[in-house]
């Protein structure tokens, strides 16, 4: 049900590759509760996906861009600027890679070159996303910039490899810019912590199915959808939530306080 909680709101998308991702669901909700925005993914990503469909079915461009390059950067910004009609009042970063999780290798024997790939893309391009916007004024006050995250940034999963490593710094970006952009614009800048979802980039994850099922066993609430995922996102681009920065936010049905639940118990019993 629409409540036209982003009315007038204009933004910034990245990482929508087709129906399963959780940057598309948020492009969906944000257009039903009226925002306009720019869509927007690496040439390759581009044109492994279904974008012009999405941005067909909310009003919206698509610009081409490499978030590990500042110059594509400085012209996503500017170009996004000039087409929604001023400045920005949200920006999703929905970007995640490890070459070394798509090649099989372990994370005690990883490729360097394949780890500062992945670190690239996955985390340091989030500082590269938030440096862009603060240099170029292009957040309205008490804009929002979210970026999605995983538990594996604090806990160990052995399997998420070189992935969790990147979501930590990620996190990290989130507190220390997010200081620095409220303290100069007014700007909140915050991470969600998801449950696993399946994804694209989540399915590339060895024994991803068992994460599933197990988080699903341990969280009271049960797994959070994308399309519930989306929801919390635009309440943290809406006017509701202007005091919320600088947080890790965990959207995982509760998983991430639970110990233990007698369902993962009865599993181990004889």
């Amino acid at each position: 049900m629409a409540n036209n909680l982003l009315k007038g709101k204009r933004g910034i998308i990245f990482g929508a590759l087709n129906e399963q991702s959780i940057a598309w669901k948020v492009a969906e909700r944000a257009h039903e509760e009226g925002a306009t925005f720019v869509l927007t993914n690496a040439p390759i990503a581009m044109r492994m996906g279904e974008i012009n469909k999405l941005a067909e079915k909310t009003g919206s461009q698509i610009i081409a861009a490499d978030a590990t390059d500042v110059e594509d950067l400085e012209k996503l910004v500017a170009e996004s600027m000039e087409i929604l009609g001023g400045k920005l009042d949200f920006v999703l970063h929905s970007i995640g890679m490890s070459v070394n999780v798509r090649k099989g290798k372990h994370y005690t024997d990883e490729n360097y070159a394949w780890t500062m790939k992945g670190f690239d893309v996955s985390a340091l391009s989030f500082h590269k996303v938030l440096q862009t916007t603060k240099k170029l004024d292009a957040m309205n006050e008490w804009g929002s910039i979210l970026a999605l995250t995983y538990i594996a940034a604090q806990r160990v999963f052995p399997d998420y490899n070189d992935m969790a490593d990147n979501k930590s710094y990620l996190e990290s970006i989130a507190r220390s810019f997010g200081y620095h952009y409220g303290e100069a614009k007014k700007v909140r800048v915050n991470t969600i912590s998801q449950s696993p979802t399946m994804t694209t980039a989540g399915s590339g994850v060895k024994g991803f199915n068992e994460f599933l099922n197990f988080a699903e066993s341990m969280s009271p609430l049960g797994n959070a959808s994308a399309l519930a995922c989306a929801d919390y996102c635009v309440s943290l681009f809406s006017d509701l939530t202007r005091y919320v920065t600088m947080q890790n936010l965990f959207h995982d049905g509760g998983f991430s306080n639970v110990g233990v639940t007698q369902a993962v118990i009865d599993k181990f019993s004889d």
